[in-house]
């Protein structure tokens, strides 16, 4: 169960300065978080890769939340320029646990490299069929942490479709990698609960949605991980 506190969905309780991201951490572990994934943000509040600001994120969570494993996003996005995104991230001084690596992204392969090397742990974002074939051509398999299955369509119809394609392409290479699954707005909570029937780990919160399974409005991210904890905790009970 991973907590991904931010990123660039638009709500009012979603942490931008440190002080707030720690507390926001500290809150989605004690709702049943096992780990948190964050974005880093400037003065400006523009999301952003830099050292400095990635590092106040990192320092402010461990003093909150001590021993929990902490993902920072490598996203192109933030910085699109393959070269510069590779000299921002071969700056840091203070390394997260993990990264998400998005694996259709130019450069992200050396960029992984970097990271291994640095003892960074990497988790392969995977948001279509042609990442999956990107990751099985890679041969990063045997280096990375988990696989990432984050189909980016709305549509639950269309976002449990592809995930089931991207796992098949996976499972099908012989990686048998931990798998988090997670979707987007209206899909994400499809998305998990397919997951969940197929044994694999999920995500939630405030990058991934802002509503609860039952579509009322979440208070925060906590709220959206208890949500998601007790969808878990009714699998379980299924099985038994």
């Amino acid at each position: 169960m991973q907590a991904a506190l931010n990123g660039d969905r638009d709500h009012p309780a979603a942490p931008r300065k440190p002080a707030a991201i720690a507390e926001a951490a500290r809150a989605a572990v004690a709702a049943g978080a096992h780990s948190v994934h964050v974005h880093a943000f400037d003065e400006a509040g523009k999301e952003t890769l830099d050292g400095a600001a990635c590092a106040a994120v990192l320092r402010a969570i461990r003093t909150a939340c001590a021993g929990v494993p902490i993902s920072l996003t490598t996203s192109a996005t933030i910085e699109s320029d393959k070269q510069e995104r590779l000299r921002i991230v071969e700056s840091w001084t203070e390394m997260p646990d993990l990264v998400t690596a998005n694996l259709g992204e130019d450069g992200i392969v050396e960029l992984c490299g970097l990271l291994l090397a640095r003892s960074v742990a990497i988790e392969a974002g995977l948001l279509s069929a042609e990442d999956a074939r990107a990751f099985v051509r890679s041969g990063l398999a045997a280096r990375c942490r988990r696989v990432l299955i984050e189909p980016l369509e709305e549509d639950a119809e269309v976002a449990l479709l592809h995930a089931a394609a991207m796992e098949e392409i996976v499972e099908s290479a012989g990686i048998e990698l931990e798998q988090v699954h997670h979707g987007y707005g209206s899909a994400c909570w499809a998305v998990n609960r397919r997951a969940l029937k197929r044994g694999h780990g999920i995500r939630t919160g405030f990058e991934d949605v802002t509503e609860l399974p039952d579509g009322r409005p979440a208070r925060d991210n906590a709220e959206l991980v208890a949500a998601a904890v007790q969808m878990i905790e009714r699998r379980l009970t299924s099985l038994v």
